[in-house]
């Protein structure tokens, strides 16, 4: 049997990442063999990972890739049991590689990562949902973390002309929406996403409101399409106010004026916002 040193306990520990008790015991119940050190705390990983599935995972992180041409991305949320974990830099860089993963592989298989997580970092670990863009035509994929890793953004925006895609103006365009959209929580890129039960659902509440009780029908109509219009203010992307120019004008009105500047017409056609924790 191998002499089991204080170096070598060390070494598997930087291997494994596994706390100093349980890599000395990995050892002496695998005669000191290195390679089957790790093996067993693999084993004793994925016993661990089964134990700790049943304790909740509600806190976490999110964790992009866009690919270097902009023309595709991936937005993931890893949940952990407590921020302390969210915050760790070994946690962080497993959210890093999850993304890389699904932008790089068509179904990657991540249980057995999973399961030595949970096993490095003694929580609970679940890979909890994952979104991926491609971009159609001339356009860009571009995404955003906001500090902390608790909201993130994934965002196509498209272009009538492909030289328009590489102009700085363009660029700072599409940064600029992924922050409207992790500052302001929009749910749709515009009216014509929203679907029809949401607005009746809206419509109806305003209707039954004591402010609108025995309000002429006339006059009813026209307040009712005010309410609507800012919920839509609200609700859709393109009607926010803009907030990097204070809300002096909308989303809209700031992608229609870039564009003119451009010389182009520029569509924000999708996105996704993911906040830790939030029902998918």
């Amino acid at each position: 049997m191998a002499e089991i040193t204080a170096a070598t306990v060390g070494k598997l520990r930087e291997m494994t990442g596994a706390g100093m008790m349980d890599c000395k015991k990995a050892l002496t119940e695998s005669g000191g063999d290195l390679d089957k050190a790790v093996d067993y705390l693999r084993k004793k990983g994925a016993a661990t990972a089964s134990v700790k599935a049943a304790r909740v995972a509600k806190d976490g992180a999110i964790a992009q890739y866009i690919s270097p041409d902009g023309k595709m991305g991936v937005l993931v949320e890893v949940n952990s049991e407590t921020d302390f974990v969210a915050r760790n830099e070994i946690f962080r860089a497993f959210c890093d590689e999850v993304a890389k993963r699904f932008a790089t592989e068509a179904n990657p298989d991540l249980e057995n990562e999973r399961q030595a997580m949970v096993a490095k970092i003694r929580e609970n670990i679940q890979i909890a949902r994952h979104a991926k863009m491609d971009v159609s035509g001339n356009g860009m994929i571009a995404g955003y973390i906001h500090t902390g890793a608790k909201v993130g953004v994934l965002v196509e925006v498209g272009a009538g002309k492909a030289e328009t895609v590489a102009k700085e103006e363009f660029k700072q365009l599409v940064k600029d929406i992924t922050l409207q959209i992790a500052a302001g929580h929009p749910h749709a890129v515009s009216r014509e996403q929203v679907p029809a039960d949401v607005v009746a659902k809206e419509r109806d509440i305003a209707a039954q409101s004591d402010r609108l009780k025995g309000k002429p029908a006339q006059a009813l109509e026209k307040i009712l399409q005010g309410v609507l219009d800012k919920f839509y203010q609200t609700y859709c992307l393109v009607d926010q106010g803009f907030v990097k120019r204070n809300s002096e004008v909308s989303v809209k009105e700031h992608v229609a004026q870039t564009a003119k500047q451009l010389g182009d017409e520029i569509t924000i056609r999708r996105f996704v916002r993911f906040q830790v924790g939030e029902d998918a």
